[in-house]
């Protein structure tokens, strides 16, 4: 057996937000911490995410915030209290760098970038100890060392704790490929099955929709999933015309509800505001006054300010009595009825609903089956839509998984206690 001779007390597998996270929280515990991963450089879907402007985490009341992860916030609840956003933000300071808050209430670093904090983090980590392993692949476990893949070659390590920080199964150019769902599967590990979340959903557009308003975006708009169960209101926002379907922000969070729609029934229907702030009177009446005078077109856009994708989007999916009649037509700007019969593929995803189960872990993340192994980040089983609520997550659960690994790894070793002497009885 090939076996790497290093010391250390942790090793993290997987270099991305949580297995970071978790070495840093190993650290400060007093561990020796080696990082491996399969990419050869670290934080690549972490560098992605910042591409666009970083989304660190999200100023939000931390009750609400916590909410925001709906069937998993019992279990992420305490995490995230000890992880919190604020936390993030000095974490942030702590290499130099400002955050501000959005106008939507997201919470960036000054200059919007990924770049510097992960470079400083390394810096640091490296300065500290942390010894980095790339283009290691983990398979499993061989004889109860960890066995990685590294150029063809097997490597075996054991290690006193481990973090497993392995990601999700979306974006696997960039190393979230979810193949280690069959190892841990292999090793009686339940793992409810990997799935899109934060993801576009297809709808079956005409060829001429298509060409003409693929990319466009809808704005200032309101959108709820007919029979949602949960009684929540409609949500606010703007997402894209796609060639596929339908993506962005306003479809990742709901996407938990279209999903659970579409195993339900095989499809599902997004229900469109198109007008949230004008109320279906006033419009059937604004439209009523012009109509028989004007075509559709005019109509929508003087009596209802609905013109270009808008206009087009009605046009796609209303019969022609619905246009022709102006309360039936007030009616659809209020609630117009997409229907959508598949997510993209997960490959596609911007993050990944499944993964370990909660009841597979305790309260510090370890593995039951495993003691000694904790999980992390986006491979257990939570979601949660964009805004900061994904990373904030992948560090919160990092910290603690990595916290709890140095305990395990360092914790004093029992001294066995030495049988106790029998007596004799001196006779006389």
């Amino acid at each position: 057996m090939n076996i790497l001779n290093e010391a250390f007390d942790v090793a993290v597998v997987g270099g991305g937000p949580a297995g970071l996270m978790a070495a840093e929280a190993a650290l400060a515990g007093g561990a020796r911490v080696a990082v491996f991963d399969a990419m050869p450089s670290v934080g690549r879907k972490f560098l992605l995410a910042g591409k666009g402007g970083l989304n660190l985490t999200h100023s939000e009341a931390l009750p609400a915030f916590i909410q925001r992860y709906e069937e998993a916030a019992g279990r992420l609840s305490p995490l995230i209290e000890a992880c919190s956003p604020q936390h993030l933000r000095e974490f942030a300071g702590s290499f130099g760098i400002d955050t501000f808050v959005g106008s939507s209430g997201r919470v960036f670093p000054g200059d919007m970038k990924a770049a510097p904090l992960l470079r400083r983090w390394l810096a640091r980590l490296r300065a500290r100890g942390v010894v980095f392993h790339m283009r290691h692949r983990w398979l499993g476990w061989e004889d109860d060392a960890l066995c990685f893949d590294h150029a063809g070659q097997r490597v075996h390590i054991k290690a006193p704790a481990t973090v497993l920080a392995l990601g999700g199964g979306s974006w696997p150019q960039l190393g979230s490929d979810g193949q280690w769902v069959a190892a841990l599967s292999g090793a009686g590990v339940a793992v409810t099955p990997l799935v899109p979340a934060n993801c576009g959903f297809e709808c079956a557009w005409s060829p001429f929709f298509i060409e003409h308003f693929a990319g466009a975006p809808l704005k200032a708009v309101a959108a709820q999933v007919l029979g949602d169960a949960s009684g929540s209101r409609a949500k606010r926002g703007e997402f894209v015309v796609t060639a596929a379907g339908v993506e962005g922000s306003l479809i990742y969070a709901l996407s938990s509800r279209l999903r659970r729609a579409l195993a339900a029934e095989g499809t599902a229907t997004l229900l469109l505001d198109l007008l949230p702030d004008t109320e279906p009177v006033a419009l059937a009446r604004a439209l009523g006054i012009q109509a028989g005078k004007r075509s559709v077109a005019e109509q929508l856009r003087r009596g209802a300010g609905i013109s270009g994708v808008k206009a087009a989007l009605l046009r796609e999916v209303l019969p022609k009595t619905t246009l022709a009649n102006p309360a039936l037509l007030a009616q659809a700007l209020k609630a117009l009825p997409l229907r959508l019969t598949a997510t993209r593929p997960l490959a596609e995803a911007i993050s990944t609903a499944g993964g370990v189960a909660f009841a597979e872990v305790d309260e510090v993340l370890m593995l039951k089956q495993r003691p000694g192994v904790f999980c992390a980040g986006e491979m257990l089983d939570w979601e949660a839509p964009t805004g900061g609520y994904l990373l904030s997550a992948c560090f919160a659960t990092g910290a603690r998984a990595g916290d709890a690994a140095a305990a395990w790894a360092t914790r004093p070793l029992e001294t066995p206690k030495k049988p106790a002497r029998k007596r004799t009885r001196k006779t006389a």
